[in-house]
């Protein structure tokens, strides 16, 4: 069946149906089978990702038809992300290693990071950032691509995360104005002030986690779980953030699904939820001088757990 299949769109085409065919879960940097399709397909071609579909009638060698196959057919057998199997994924534009030691990159927080987070730094002069819970580092890398004025500390408590990000800052070459670090949240950061913290923290609540697909089994537990309510870092993060913004500076953090659970534990607070291209996706952002005015709260809510 396979032998009639010649070009590039043919083997997109196949892949897509397979993976519906096939059942699979999409979540890991898209969300439906023809864009993991050709997203599979340019990997093994070594073709950018934004091809022209002009080239979408070339026809591969016998080589590339076999790769091509042994890949799709690797993502229906394992049922692992396509980004593990290709080593390779892409955030913000940018282009980033990719493997099991940390989640694969998805964060709606790359559309801000490309609109310059505005409207919320509008107006801020931004020297200091930092990227919390990092994982493979693509936001905080990103951040420092996107902003070559911008001193980036990316921060993790795995060290093997950390070490894919180092493997990230060498390849997008931002090694003078990105340092990684390791610490527990802001454990490690005494005195450390930034004018912006963003923050894409474990938010899965435990019954979401028993039910996940498998494809997120071979994701690290550790970047996933927060607690029954999703928002075990969460609160955290609020309640040391004052300490380490400065006076005009703001905190973006993704909660997901957790949003619910956070806005009734802290119905007072004016987090402003950020509305992207699809929709709103459970990123807030909020103003230090905001989250001071809430410490009590804050403290109170993280009492109760």
């Amino acid at each position: 069946m396979t032998a009639e299949l010649s070009t590039i769109i043919d083997f997109i085409r196949f892949g897509a149906s397979r993976f519906g065919a096939a059942g699979l879960t999409f979540g890991h940097s898209y969300d439906n089978a023809l864009d993991e399709a050709t997203h599979a397909v340019l990997q093994v071609l070594h073709l950018p990702h934004d091809l022209s579909p002009t080239y979408g009638v070339a026809n591969l060698t016998a080589t590339e038809k076999k790769q091509v196959l042994a890949l799709i057919e690797r993502r229906v057998r394992e049922r692992r992300p396509i980004a593990y199997l290709t080593g390779e994924a892409w955030f913000a534009g940018l282009k980033f290693k990719c493997d099991e030691r940390a989640l694969v990159p998805r964060s709606p927080i790359a559309e801000s990071i490309r609109n310059g987070f505005s409207p919320w730094l509008d107006g801020v002069d931004v020297t200091r950032a930092l990227d919390l819970c990092t994982g493979g580092g693509c936001i905080g890398i990103a951040m420092a691509v996107y902003n070559p004025d911008w001193r980036v500390d990316i921060v993790d408590i795995s060290d093997a995360a950390l070490a894919l990000a180092r493997e990230n800052i060498l390849f997008q070459n931002v090694e003078s104005r990105v340092r990684a670090v390791k610490s527990d949240l802001f454990g490690a950061l005494e005195g450390e002030v930034y004018d912006l913290i963003v923050s894409n923290p474990p938010y899965v609540t435990e019954q979401e986690f028993a039910a996940l697909p498998p494809e997120y089994s071979h994701e690290p537990s550790l970047a996933l779980r927060a607690g029954d309510d999703g928002l075990d870092f969460a609160l955290r993060i609020l309640d040391a953030a004052p300490r380490h913004l400065s006076k005009d500076g703001w905190l973006i953090v993704e909660v997901g699904e957790s949003e619910h659970a956070l806005v009734r534990a802290l119905p007072k607070m004016p987090f402003n939820w950020i509305e992207f291209e699809v929709g709103q996706m459970g990123v807030f952002a909020i103003a230090r001088a905001d989250i001071a005015k809430h410490a009590k709260a804050i403290r109170a809510a993280l009492a109760k757990r």
